[in-house]
């Protein structure tokens, strides 16, 4: 330090300007003696302020072996911290093109039903069978709409079925102005023409979007083969609406072999050459509470499918047209407590070899439905070339009339523990046929479900 101090007052010294010498200013030797003062004054101060270093030192030292006698978690929030500094925050980005709806509908059913002398297929021969089933629909929705009504969106709903199964009940696409026109394109049902009602459980032959002939068992026809939501095709619709008027043309493009359950068909296997194009016109007009339908639907592509005979020659099957009519009264447009509604229905099949008839009402009062449905097959051509294709539960082998009855009820619990979107559904139907076939036997089939709906 003496050094340091020496070297730094030679430099003051030789950097100080030489000036005259007069009789008061000082002597070199009085001028070292106050530079000495000086020196020995700032390096008493450097000395304070690397002891004070020294101390803080110290203490900091001090601090760190107490913190790590601190708790682990004072170490995971500093850890978190610097995660967090890092990690990019999650968002939910939307394309800002209209709106968009997330929902979801959840349906699982306690059923108990008869099994033995059944309307449709089943290998169980047992009087009764408890049964479990239902499935989870998860739906997106995108709408948007302009100042001038014009508007576009889609829907998409999948299906998780208890079974483990996954399926898809719509898929579409539509546009058009609101209250005037739209277009539909893709997997949707178009316009209901034989409602239910509060369709709780009713079951028998003919009764789903697909697969909706079973052979050798009572076809119900509900004006449904040209509706839609099909396994091997889509749909084109357009709807119109003026004043009290509705008006809709549903276009289905699918293999048409798929109507029929295993392609079998009064006995024959069926041949499928080409798809067939539906045509599904409805007409509607409704005020008040008051509607009335009137629709058809026919296949326009002829020979799409058919069968080879025995001598191997081509018989067309694809000709169907059928054609409907429905009514409803909607009481509870104007009275939500005590309103009645009520569906009156009609349908009828002209189909090769087959005509079918079918005729239903049921009405909804304070949550209780009651149903009844009646359908009159006239089988007129029926082979029994190959037996195979209709083994002993067939109801129907042969060429004949036939008539089946149908009843059904059902009845909402609502609210369920004080929640809205929560209901329980008590359900039953009954249905036989009956055959003036002095071989055919007469059965029936019955069941009760409790169905468990849950919407979020």
């Amino acid at each position: 330090m003496n050094k340091a101090l020496f070297a730094l007052a030679v430099g003051l010294f030789l950097a100080v300007p030489e000036v005259r010498s007069t009789a008061s200013e000082n002597t070199i030797e009085q001028r070292l003696q106050q530079l000495e003062q000086r020196l020995l004054a700032a390096e008493k101060r450097a000395q304070r302020a690397e002891d004070k270093i020294a101390q803080l030192n110290a203490k900091n030292v001090v601090q760190t072996s107490e913190s790590s006698a601190l708790p682990v978690t004072v170490v995971s929030v500093t850890a978190a911290q610097e995660s967090q500094k890092n990690a990019t925050p999650s968002a939910l980005k939307l394309s800002g093109y209209g709106d968009l709806k997330v929902y979801g509908d959840v349906e699982f059913n306690m059923d108990a039903e008869s099994r033995k002398g059944t309307l449709i297929r089943n290998n169980d021969t047992s009087n009764e069978q408890w049964n479990l089933n239902g499935r989870i629909l998860l739906g997106v929705d995108g709408y948007r709409t302009l100042t001038n009504g014009n508007f576009a969106g889609f829907s998409v709903q999948p299906l998780a079925d208890m079974n483990g199964g996954v399926n898809l009940d719509d898929a579409v696409f539509f546009f058009g102005q609101e209250r005037d026109w739209t277009v539909k394109i893709g997997r949707f049902e178009a316009r209901d023409m034989f409602p239910l009602n509060q369709d709780t459980f009713v079951k028998y032959s003919g009764n789903t979007a697909d697969d909706l002939y079973d052979d050798g068992f009572g076809y119900i026809y509900m004006m449904k083969e040209g509706r839609g939501r099909s396994g091997s095709g889509g749909n084109f619709l357009v709807n119109k609406t003026i004043d009290n008027w509705y008006f809709e043309l549903n276009t289905l493009i699918e293999d048409g072999s798929d109507l029929f359950v295993d392609k079998s068909y009064h006995g024959y296997t069926l041949t499928n050459d080409k798809n067939v194009v539906y045509l599904r016109p409805v007409m509607a007009w409704s005020q008040d509470s008051f509607s009335i339908a009137a629709a058809m639907e026919s296949n326009v592509v002829s020979n799409a499918y058919g069968y080879y005979d025995s001598r191997d020659r081509w018989v067309d099957q694809s000709d169907r047209t059928g054609y409907g009519l429905t009514m409803n009264w909607n009481g509870l447009k104007h009275d939500p407590d005590n309103g009645v509604v009520m569906n009156i229905n009609t349908a009828y099949l002209d189909a090769p070899d087959e005509k079918d008839f079918s005729a239903g009402i049921n009405a909804l009062w304070k949550r209780f439905e009651l149903g009844y449905i009646y359908a009159h097959n006239n089988i007129e051509n029926f082979s029994n070339v190959r037996p195979d294709t209709c083994d002993s539960q067939c109801i129907i082998d042969q060429a004949g009339k036939y008539d089946i009855h149908t009843v059904h009820a059902s009845y909402q619990i609502p609210n369920v523990l004080d929640m809205q979107n929560f209901n329980i559904y008590l359900g039953a139907y009954w249905s036989t046929v009956l055959s003036n076939n002095e071989n055919a036997d007469n059965d029936d089939r019955y069941g009760t479900r409790v169905r468990f709906k849950y919407f979020f």
